[in-house]
């Protein structure tokens, strides 16, 4: 049955009636998406009138859209999330009026298998030995817990338990706005090895005073682009390290687990996945002979590799670098 209402009007019904129940950062990425493509392509076209030929058009109009990287194209990845926001729509307004969903049996496009580019542990030493002294905590916890940028930056000292030696992750900060994690299994306890917990007892002598753990002069949490461009590829160009993205401290620690021998259940339940299908498909390449489920494989090595760079308990200890970061 034909509908004369338009694909904005019936878009702007279908948002306002939706939205409740998404994420702070889906609903800004569902409102951008909709002014910046899809309203501009079908705003004025009768919903129940949009052909799958228009879409098929759309979508290869899309794929000859810049990315955000210099020279890219947007990616498929990025093309398959409009395509669901405007399957959602007419799928929606197809229920409700009646008429034949133009998008049926239209595939996502494929996208390419990334491939991660975890640092071994020589590397990892280098690069927070190398790091300015006011992130040498910062990416010690963030290499050897595998936490997520969101996840670290949204870190709180109401969320360390140095009694039990627990990193409580139970917040999250994405879009400079605190939020819920990424899944309901994110919100988890990661266990703290012996570096970690000596990192964030230093750090509390920077910070305690604080709600963050990490943050500039300002109590104000670290922001990830600011993180990125301002420090995190800098130090990698003056290592002559291959430039990547600092997500890659989280493959980095679930590789080097596997290399201690921690037992795959608990790596998932560490990096808060639901279970160990991700972790076996993403990086079934390193897992070798397992022996251990408790971290103290993994513990171990990294006493046995970075002890002897670490001064001694009885050792004079320089006051800590106040934590700064740039502006």
């Amino acid at each position: 049955m034909p509908c004369s209402l338009s694909f904005r009007s019936f878009s702007d019904q279908w948002y306002s009636e939706f939205r409740v129940g998404w994420r702070k950062t889906y609903d800004a990425t569902v409102r951008g998406l909709l002014d910046q493509h899809l309203l501009p392509r079908f705003g004025t076209t009768a919903v129940s009138a949009v052909t799958r030929a228009q879409i098929l058009e759309f979508r290869a109009h899309l794929s000859k859209l810049p990315g955000r990287r210099e020279g890219s194209k947007l990616s498929p990845a990025r093309i398959n999330t409009i395509m669901l926001i405007l399957r959602q729509i007419l799928q929606e307004a197809a229920d409700r009026y009646e008429f034949t969903m133009p998008m049926g049996r239209l595939k996502p496009l494929k996208i390419p298998k990334s491939d991660v580019m975890p640092f071994t542990l020589t590397q990892v030493q280098d690069l927070i030995a190398r790091v300015r002294p006011d992130y040498k905590h910062y990416l010690t916890v963030r290499f050897f817990t595998g936490m997520r940028s969101g996840e670290i930056h949204g870190l709180k000292w109401k969320y360390i338990d140095f009694e039990r030696r627990l990193i409580l992750v139970r917040e999250t900060i994405v879009g400079g706005e605190e939020d819920y994690t990424k899944t309901d299994a994110s919100q988890r306890d990661i266990v703290m090895n012996s570096v970690v917990y000596d990192a964030l007892l230093a750090q509390k002598k920077a910070t305690g005073n604080r709600d963050y753990v990490f943050c500039n002069l300002k109590g104000e949490p670290v922001d990830t682009i600011n993180f990125t461009k301002r420090v995190w590829y800098p130090l990698l160009r003056h290592l002559g390290l291959e430039l990547r993205r600092p997500y890659q401290t989280r493959h980095t620690a679930a590789t080097l687990w596997l290399a201690a021998g921690e037992m795959p259940e608990w790596i998932a339940r560490q990096l808060g996945h639901a279970s160990t299908e991700m972790l076996f498909r993403v990086y079934s390449r390193y897992v070798p002979n397992l022996t251990r489920n408790d971290g103290s494989a993994f513990d171990r090595m990294l006493q046995q590799t970075l002890s002897r760079d670490r001064p001694s308990a009885q050792d004079p200890q320089p006051p800590p670098s106040p934590w700064r970061l740039a502006a």
